[in-house]
């Protein structure tokens, strides 16, 4: 793995992201690939070494795959697989553990379907590499001790010593977020479950258990166990809920996978990684204060069931990233930002509620898990409504006779102008961030016009271009012309 604390930095960075997760570095791949110039703080040394959020969903597939990391990922991971029951050492049965979320094969809208499983810090490396390969920074070792904002940036103070003069600081440094906690912003929720939950990634002894099974001891007072092969390596991810108080250090994982299993704690050979937490589920009671903005874990905690929040995390990077880029590289107002809480707050919401239910048994996972149904059209920047898609919706994936599809039309950072079934003149664009492509009738889409976001979704839609033009002047340098129509 490359390291990037020793990359010349060539003037100030437009985004200083605090937190190299997953969120801090879709977010800085996200703007570097717009030319946008961001900077990544560290504290830690290195990237995060467990496997902690493991699953991604469908919609975060097709991000990752926009972001230029679709391959790898899709290469260094795997489907979930089967669970297996157990009890008193004998399996007794099957559990699909994704429910009706895990059926199904690619369609025409829908390339991705089901999640796969990979080990959080390998979507970390994949999406670091990337970030490197764009000439990204990640300073390693730099913790953020403070930090002051006045109308023109943000003046941040680093651990080492070095203060960072960026135009936004966006806070990716998780659910105990030393910038929230600066902000004074609370956290509005609840206790999931008063029990501790333990996570370590371990190496079983060769034989132990097969890696075809998702395995599952189900214990007395509530108590349960998991042993999930880790796809790409010859571990296995230890999630349990101990019937009584455990040690979860490295050293007590054996035994606590002895106590909750039929295996020995001597099958356990080595624990690479482990932690503990209590389920809660929270989100933040702003997301933005001045040049200062929440994503990921700093903005909404949840708990682990139905595997949302990593997914959640990446696509509130994804949906920043470019309101970001219009405001820095195009002159949109700033005002735009707002509309950031605005959004990703409700999906917040309703996503902690969801994998709450689930937790407590109120709600299997199914096809809601996927995260393909969520969208906008509540939402500030959602306008009108043409053929079969509103404003606000996920935009679906097709095929083009050419052999192309859709998504390969709209990937990369810029809008997506697309007329479906339309005969008429296309209106004169003059705008650097939008692509016009005309494509024949379409079924998911009807017949219209649609503004493409560069997150995928449906921004406006009309049945002609009346509107377009000022709607497009919300994303770009007030005055800067953008369509004749």
């Amino acid at each position: 793995m490359t390291e990037l604390n020793n990359v010349k930095e060539i003037g100030a960075p437009d985004v200083l992201v605090v937190g190299a997760g997953p969120t801090g570095l879709a977010l800085a791949l996200d703007l570097t690939r717009r030319g946008v110039r961001a900077l990544v703080v560290e504290r830690a040394d290195a990237l995060f070494p467990g496997s902690r959020g493991k699953g991604i969903q469908p919609r975060t597939l097709e991000v990752l795959d926009d972001l230029g990391v679709g391959d790898a990922v899709r290469e260094a991971s795997a489907h979930a697989p089967i669970g297996q029951i157990w009890q008193d050492g004998r399996p007794v049965g099957e559990h699909d553990m994704l429910g009706d979320a895990g059926v199904g094969g690619p369609t025409d809208t829908e390339p991705h379907p089901r999640a796969r499983l990979l080990p959080q810090w390998r979507t970390q490396e994949i999406l670091f590499e990337r970030l490197a390969g764009l000439g990204g920074r990640v300073r390693f070792g730099a913790a953020l001790t403070g930090f002051d904002q006045d109308a023109d940036g943000v003046s941040a103070y680093l651990s080492d010593g070095s203060t960072v003069r960026a135009a936004y600081l966006v806070a990716a440094d998780g659910g105990r977020s030393t910038v929230r906690k600066a902000l004074d912003i609370g956290m509005t929720g609840e206790t999931v479950d008063p029990a501790p939950m333990v996570v370590a990634d371990v190496r079983l002894r060769s034989g132990a258990l097969d890696r075809d099974h998702w395995h599952l001891f189900p214990g007395p007072d509530g108590g349960f166990a998991a042993l999930c092969p880790l796809p790409g390596t010859d571990e296995h991810q230890f999630v349990a809920r101990p019937a009584h108080s455990t040690d979860s250090t490295g050293s007590g994982v054996p035994s606590a996978v002895a106590a909750l299993t039929h295996l020995s704690a001597e099958d356990v050979v080595e624990v690479r990684w482990a932690s503990d937490f209590r389920p809660r589920a929270a989100v933040a009671d702003r997301f933005r204060a001045g040049r200062v903005l929440l994503a990921g874990d700093a903005a909404h905690v949840h708990s682990p069931a139905g595997g949302q929040g990593l997914n959640t995390s990446v696509q509130d990077a994804y949906n920043l990233g470019w309101k970001l880029g219009q405001v820095l590289r195009h002159g949109a107002d700033p005002a735009l930002l707002d509309t950031y809480e605005e959004e990703r707050r409700p999906v917040a919401a309703h996503v902690l509620g969801l994998s709450t239910r689930i937790h407590r048994g109120q709600e299997e996972r199914g096809g809601s898990t996927r995260q393909l149904g969520l969208g906008y059209r509540e939402g500030p920047l959602s306008e009108g409504a043409a053929g079969a898609l509103q404003a606000g919706d996920r935009a679906p994936d097709g095929p083009l006779p050419d052999g192309r599809r859709l998504f390969d039309l709209f990937r990369g950072p810029q809008f997506t102008l697309l007329a479906v079934g339309t005969d008429g003149e296309l209106p004169s664009v003059n705008a650097e961030f939008l692509h016009v492509h005309r494509i024949g009738p379409y079924e998911p889409y009807g017949k219209g016009l649609f503004l493409i976001r560069p997150d995928g979704y449906v921004g406006w839609a009309g049945e002609d271009a009346t509107g377009l033009a000022r709607y497009l002047a919300r994303l770009a340098r007030p005055g800067t012309p953008t369509t004749d129509g």
